[in-house]
């Protein structure tokens, strides 16, 4: 497997690998990584799809990317997911998946379309006094001993980051900063999440610094991610008689060291309370999702708080698999599950989805967000951040275009929201976040856009239905960790199998999102199988001059360097820099930057 960029590998169609029709595949887990890695291994790899099995613990496709109308309780949905215009391998997959909306067309030409004709912008990024002032003044407000840090984070290698913390690296102003209050709230990092992630969110991203104020760096899916991104991806693999079995918990891989190499000899599963087992030969291909975000949601609904009695620490199916894969290395080469799901206080957060089609809610939105829900377009333009809630539950709220469901009534509104702060009280609601029913957390979000107080319990009872989920291991993958403790996604010396999902470690790219889980699933069909075509490389705007220029002005709040407050001797040293490059390409890009007249 080989990384290249440019249309010459984007355009070409490898050549089939050799011996694929001998070759079977057997893949747990059926999130973004597992359909990606099938649909890899159809497209390119070009094995038959009945030799492609699908091994899913429950009774629906599409992980963490779910999207539901559960008939008795509402909708749910545990987390939104944002997309950018570089996400290489996602546009390279979905562009050869037909839309299930529009016949002829490709899930990437509907999606392009979509935010050509309704490109996503915010007119509010945050608000404060209960949603009387609401703002986006795409200031970052970073002091100087703040700027500094972050650019010092930008240029450290990463294994100089391993096992810290990024309050290890930027100072006690940084807390204070629009910077932190945008990014915190946008990627959920944590104080005490990991410096080496915060890092490369930095390099990965530079090139939307200018656009993470008003969320324009984003792009949306029209429907919710299961409708619009999974149910096209399944319908591509069924069409190509690729097999889903259900209902398949998956409880260990065999897996055996004979000299230098090392197979994958057997699958150990539980159906319908049976153990049952599949074994294996060197040609048979296993692909292992190991670990999961959303791993022991918990669910609760408009009268009900989630049940959290089954949550413990490192408890969860995926967390078993991947301790008893981990097991069995000999030097730790399977990665090390505890570091990421051994403390659930550091990881988890609480979403909920509320339904409304009331006017008094829907004008108190209108007002913040200066949009109409109702008419489906941009409407939010991503999380509204709640800051007088930063010192009790941390709340963020989000409406995607409506309807986000095709099921969902042309008058009725769905509100995301999620609180980072799951164990303090809220502002109105005196009771911790994950003890609360979805009425009680529909009080607190109604308390902080303006409603009335003597309206907010009968309008969150009588005019709203909330669902909630908590997560006790959503942020697991931000613990601070080495490299070496996800495993690579085809360790050294692996013949027949991979690890996939955001829990396996390839370089550049960043967890947490869609691409990172289809890069696993691309990287470990190409290796597996030796395709020999390359596999788009992470954007390097991090390597790219003007765009580091450009986003070093946007730091600074749009200022020429001549506005930055400076000492004595750093005035002199930039009036000699300037100096040496007058006359120079170096001195054009400052300026088409912004950075100098």
């Amino acid at each position: 497997m080989y990384y290249a960029s440019g249309t010459y590998e984007a355009f070409a169609h490898p050549k089939k690998p050799k011996d694929v029709d001998e070759k079977s595949a057997y893949i747990i887990g059926t999130g973004l990584a597992g359909l990606s890695a099938a649909f890899y291994l159809v497209r390119d790899g070009q094995m038959k799809g009945e030799h492609i099995h699908l091994l899913e613990k429950l009774d629906l496709a599409g992980g963490s990317c779910d999207g539901r109308k559960d008939l008795n309780k509402g909708f749910y949905m545990r987390g939104g997911r944002e997309m950018d215009n570089h996400f290489e391998i996602m546009w390279d997959m979905f562009r050869d998946v037909p839309s299930i909306e529009t016949p002829g067309i490709s899930v990437l030409d509907e999606y392009y379309w979509l935010n050509k004709e309704d490109p996503n912008y915010s007119l509010c990024r945050a608000t404060v006094n209960r949603g009387q002032d609401a703002y986006t003044d795409k200031q970052f407000k970073l002091d100087k001993e703040s700027a500094l840090a972050l650019s010092h984070l930008f240029m450290t290698p990463e294994k100089d980051l391993e096992d810290k913390k990024i309050s290890d690296v930027l100072p006690e102003s940084f807390w204070n900063t629009n910077f932190w209050l945008y990014w915190q709230t946008m990627f959920a990092f944590q104080k005490w999440s990991s410096a080496l992630e915060m890092k490369r969110y930095l390099c990965r991203y530079v090139h939307h610094i200018d656009g993470l104020p008003d969320f324009s760096a984003l792009r949306f899916t029209k429907y919710n991610q299961y409708e619009s991104m999974i149910l096209p991806l399944v319908k591509y693999l069924e069409a190509h008689h690729v097999q889903i079995e259900y209902g398949m918990d998956v409880k260990n891989v065999i897996l055996e060291t004979r000299g230098n190499k090392k197979i994958a000899r057997q699958i150990i599963y539980v159906k319908e309370g049976k153990e049952c087992s599949i074994d294996l030969i060197e040609k048979d291909l296993v692909f292992i999702t190991n670990g999961c975000c959303t791993d022991t949601s918990c669910y609760g609904d408009q009268n009900h708080a989630p049940n959290l009695n089954h949550v413990k620490n490192g408890c969860g199916e995926s967390w078993d698999l991947w301790k008893n894969i981990a097991s069995q290395a000999e030097h730790g080469e399977y990665g090390r599950p505890e570091v990421f799901c051994s403390d659930i206080e550091a990881t988890n957060w609480m979403s909920a989805t509320v339904a409304t089609s009331n006017e008094e809610i829907i004008e108190k939105i209108m007002n913040i967000c200066k949009r109409d829900p109702r008419i489906g377009k941009v409407t939010t333009g991503g999380i509204v951040t709640i800051k007088d809630s930063v010192d009790h539950w941390y709340m963020s709220w989000t409406i995607n275009r409506q309807p986000q469901f095709k099921a969902q009534d042309k008058n009725t509104v769905l509100i995301w929201l999620y609180g980072l702060h799951t164990d303090v009280k809220g502002n109105y609601v005196q009771r911790e976040m994950r003890n609360c029913t979805g009425q009680e957390i529909c009080q607190e979000w109604l308390y902080h856009i303006g409603i009335e107080e003597s309206h907010i319990q009968d309008l969150a009872q009588n005019a709203c239905h909330t669902t909630t989920c908590f997560m006790p291991y959503i942020n697991a993958f931000f613990q601070p960790r080495k490299n070496s403790d996800r495993p690579k996604i085809v360790v050294d010396g692996a013949v027949n199998f991979a690890f996939i999902g955001q829990f396996a470690e390839t370089p550049r790219d960043t967890i947490f999102t869609t691409e990172y889980s289809i890069r696993t699933g691309m990287e470990s069909v190409y290796t597996l199988l030796d395709i020999d075509r390359g596999v788009p490389e992470v954007w390097g705007s991090q390597y790219d001059v003007r765009e580091l220029l450009k986003a070093s002005y946007y730091a600074i709040d749009k200022k020429m360097l001549s506005q930055v407050k400076l000492s004595l001797k750093e005035r002199e040293m930039l009036k000699v820099l300037l100096k040496r490059v007058k006359g120079t390409d170096i001195e054009l890009l400052l300026k088409e930057s912004g950075l100098i007249e």
